[in-house]
């Protein structure tokens, strides 16, 4: 994988860069949506790139070893033949799904047992196994395992989880090196930085994390529980130490706002769920704000969903029409939020690359602000 920086903003941190992997060029800052068993859900792969214009989607370590089984996937070539995707494939590493199961799970420095949330089954996960994994699904971006620890943990509990995790990293990254892709093509490791919201512990993982130098890394253990403004300052506090040429992924992250505050401060990879989980539940995402469609104030709205949207579906469906479709819980309402909102992001950080190297980010950063937030 490589990363070229094309522009920085004068004013802010904000950049745009392109980064290639053997499957292809991501334009960053680029949102990814996220498929987290082999599928965005409720949205149909040409969908993906003919309407929603994904560069890069996500599969998730946990999941996929669950269903349909490292045996599945090897024998189908990797990932990215098994679901017919040619783009990039970036998985998460399944520790924030692992340390999720509270009651499931022990932790130990060996790594982490856990019982399958689908059988009850127990699991290991070690550093060395979950790279195992994700070389044999065959993602071109893949992360170190860590544990992500809640926004509100204790220092004590914080820099012992932050201890553990630094030294996962070194195993994982020895793992990395003495294996390779069984499907053919590279694939790049990127480390996380943890250190929960304490400035002392963000900046010695960040510092632990840009001596690897990896050709990527990634921001984890934020939009956990913290304050948002607290989110912020670890960014701004980790990105100031992150090397500057290389791409920041900023892990689970987040809503609209976030995006734009986080890119003007340097972050150049996105993924979250709620684009389409929120979808699902009638929350639509447009240009001039936020939308709960089951509101009856849509129930004789037969304008388009948005005019100038990103998607087809924005101008083919009426927000009455939608209103309809998810109140009544049709399976379409589903898809049809999904692909406006997943298109409504995808377009928003293309939008602020577009900025970026126009070299007016800043004022059309504050102008798009207000009207994303706006409730409807």
């Amino acid at each position: 994988m490589t990363f070229r920086l094309l522009h920085t903003d004068p004013k802010t941190s904000a950049r745009a860069g392109i980064l290639t992997t053997d499957h292809g060029p991501v334009e960053t800052p680029v949102f990814m949506p996220v498929g987290t068993a082999g599928s965005v859900k409720a949205v149909h792969p040409t969908e993906l790139v003919d309407d929603i214009q994904a560069q890069i989607i996500l599969g998730n370590t946990y999941h996929l070893y669950l269903r349909p089984g490292l045996e599945i996937l090897r024998e189908a070539g990797g990932l990215h033949r098994f679901i017919s995707w040619e783009r990039p494939i970036l998985t998460d590493s399944g520790g924030f799904q692992v340390f999720s199961l509270t009651e499931n799970r022990k932790l130990t420095e060996e790594g982490a047992l856990f019982q399958s949330h689908i059988d009850g089954s127990s699991h290991l996960f070690t550093p060395e196994k979950v790279v195992d994994i994700q070389r044999v699904i065959g993602a071109d971006i893949i992360m170190a395992f860590d544990e992500c620890t809640p926004g509100d943990a204790d220092y004590a509990y914080a820099k012992r989880s932050l201890d553990l995790t630094e030294r996962w990293l070194d195993r994982c990254i020895t793992r990395f090196e003495e294996t390779e892709c069984p499907h053919g093509y590279n694939q790049t490791l990127f480390p996380i930085v943890q250190g929960c919201v304490y400035p002392d512990l963000r900046r010695r993982a960040a510092e632990q994390v840009a001596s690897k130098e990896a050709p990527g890394n990634a921001i984890g253990g934020l939009a956990v529980g913290e304050p948002t403004e607290t989110m912020y300052e670890m960014i701004e506090l980790v990105n100031d130490i992150l090397p500057k040429d290389k791409p920041r992924y900023l892990m689970g992250v987040g809503k609209p706002e976030n995006l734009l505050e986080a890119i003007e401060r340097g972050v150049d990879m996105f993924d979250c769920v709620l684009p389409t989980r929120n979808g699902r539940n009638g929350q639509i995402f447009t240009k001039q704000g936020v939308m709960n469609m089951r509101n009856e104030r849509w129930k004789n709205d037969f304008s388009p969903l948005e005019e100038d949207g990103a998607s087809f579906v924005d101008r083919l469906y009426s927000k009455a029409y939608l209103r309809h479709l998810i109140t009544t819980n049709e399976i379409l309402g589903l898809q049809i939020a999904s692909i406006h909102n997943l298109a409504f992001y995808v377009w928003l950080v293309q939008e602020a690359r577009r900025h970026i190297i126009a070299g007016d980010f800043p004022a059309w950063k504050a102008s798009i602000l207000e009207k994303v937030t706006r409730r409807l």
